[in-house]
């Protein structure tokens, strides 16, 4: 049994590699170059042990952390969808099937449990899934504003349609949404979109 779950495992370790080929749209801090989704999870996992502070509720660290990590390794089938894409919707079938697929590659317990904290961050009812989507708004704000507006100004995205996707970071971290609100606001108070 044992010799069986750490086969699987390693193949799961395997396959996640291709994270690694996932491209984002956004730019690393003062850069053109695209970060991938493995460097955005790790940003994001370094940030929920820097920021946990800040979120509204006390949260389960790990499972902040264990959110960050694999939200987006259903990108590997999936590929990434830019936040502002019209076609964002459309992604979730695809993402569900995914999930089963890769998550399913663990021990049927680990998979299980992978899937549960996938689906956890997906719906985002909870204060961990609530702090961990805050953080996945806030690195690309935080981006964009090292980089002259970045996607924001590339995409010509406005005002409002960045706000109405950023805003839900208020229900994880008012603190953190108060900082974010700023720098959007000051990028489009110089520019003319």
């Amino acid at each position: 049994m044992q010799l069986d779950n750490l086969s699987k495992q390693l193949e799961f370790i395997k396959e996640i590699d291709k994270i690694k080929y996932i491209q984002r749209k956004t730019r690393l801090f003062n850069s053109n170059r695209n970060e991938n989704d493995a460097e955005h999870s790790w940003h994001l996992a370094v940030m929920a042990l820097v920021l946990a502070e800040h979120s509204n509720e006390e949260v389960d660290l790990l499972k902040v952390l264990k959110m960050v990590l694999i939200h987006d390794i259903v990108e590997i089938d999936a590929g990434d969808t830019f936040l502002y894409d019209s076609q964002r919707d459309n992604s979730k079938a695809a993402e569900v099937l995914a999930a089963k697929r890769i998550f399913g590659l663990l021990p049927e317990k680990q998979a299980a449990e992978f899937i549960a904290i996938w689906e956890e961050f997906e719906e985002g009812n909870t204060a961990e899934a609530k702090f961990a989507h805050s953080l996945d708004r806030l690195e690309p704000v935080l981006q964009n504003d090292s980089n002259n507006g970045g996607t924001w100004a590339e995409h010509n995205v406005p005002y409002e349609k960045v706000i109405g996707k950023v805003s839900v970071m208020n229900h994880g971290s008012t603190v953190l949404w108060g900082h974010a609100e700023k720098l959007i606001g000051s990028f489009y108070a110089e520019e003319d979109f």
